[in-house]
């Protein structure tokens, strides 16, 4: 192999390097927390977001934690790194917007991968997912961009009156 043809490659993968790493600095600084609103937070759109201080989760990316490993990790694997049978949120989080990701769990989604259809089941009617989509997809986002670590958050704040108020609400109690 010839030392330019080295060179080339070399500066490819570098150039990938950094584009990836652009692309996950940008990906922060839009999930960053603009402002609180009973200890939820949002980012400059409106769309939720998480909040990790020195080691402690806003109580909604913890949730988030609790009911992704309740519900979708069967498919989508332990902290969204994917299996054989769904892709890893983890990595599609960070093209994958609010809207979007709110249509897809509540109305499911068929489409056909390398010749294989695939289906994501609708969970609209089920309450242990729905009612915590928010907190859902606070934590696969807060994955996504690397702010959370594999595995449960050590520490979380405390649960805000707000939250157990919109939980009573949307589970009928």
């Amino acid at each position: 192999m010839s030392s330019r043809f080295i060179s080339s490659a070399l500066a490819v993968v570098l150039l990938l390097i950094a584009t990836d790493a652009a692309r996950a600095e940008d990906s922060k600084e839009k999930a960053a927390s603009a402002s609180e609103e009973d200890g939820k937070h949002f980012d400059a759109d409106g769309n939720p977001t998480f909040k990790i201080e020195n080691g402690v989760v806003d109580w909604y990316t913890f949730n988030g934690y609790r009911r992704y490993h309740a519900d979708c990790h069967v498919c989508h694997g332990p902290d969204g790194e994917g299996s054989s049978y769904a892709p890893a949120l983890a990595k599609t989080m960070i093209n994958l917007d609010y809207g979007t990701f709110l249509s897809i769990v509540a109305e499911g989604r068929k489409s056909v991968v390398g010749g294989k259809e695939v289906v994501m089941p609708a969970f609209g009617e089920n309450k242990n997912v729905y009612c915590y989509l928010d907190d859902i997809y606070i934590y696969l986002r807060a994955r996504a961009v690397g702010a959370a670590p594999r595995g449960r958050p050590p520490k979380k704040a405390d649960k805000p009156e707000a939250a157990t108020a919109y939980e009573a609400s949307c589970m009928g109690g």
